[in-house]
């Protein structure tokens, strides 16, 4: 019912900073959730951030606080990581998702109902 592609990975020095994009299209809801998860090599899926179509809601794990934004624009169905102070432990594939008629905003991977294809975000030292 939803598809999910995500954009504006790449190489990233240290310090830096990048915006992922995730373009969503088809079936969505006012209480739809969005999240983004990173998973780098032998680790498993970790929840970044999570935001609620309608009303903005956010949330983030303590990991996250400070340094990573999510943000959507409703008009364009895109939802937006911001990355900033990039640090090599932050290398990994990052995945949007989408959970429908969400009661909150779930931090766990089969909590979501829809992933995209993830795009790789490298931070060099």
């Amino acid at each position: 019912q939803v598809q999910l592609v995500e954009s504006g990975g790449g190489l990233v020095q240290a310090g830096g900073s990048l915006r992922l994009s995730c373009a969503a299209s088809g079936r969505t809801f006012s209480s739809t959730a969005m999240g983004w998860f990173r998973q780098a090599p032998g680790m498993e899926r970790e929840f970044v951030a999570g935001i609620i179509w309608t009303g903005g809601n956010t949330h983030y794990p303590d990991s996250a606080k400070g340094r990573l934004t999510i943000s959507r624009d409703n008009a364009k169905n895109t939802v937006y990581l911001q990355m900033n102070s990039l640090k090599p432990e932050d290398t990994a594939v990052y995945y949007c998702a989408a959970r429908l008629w969400a009661p909150s905003i779930p931090s766990m991977p089969d909590e979501y109902d829809y992933w995209g294809q993830g795009t790789q975000v490298t931070v060099s030292s």
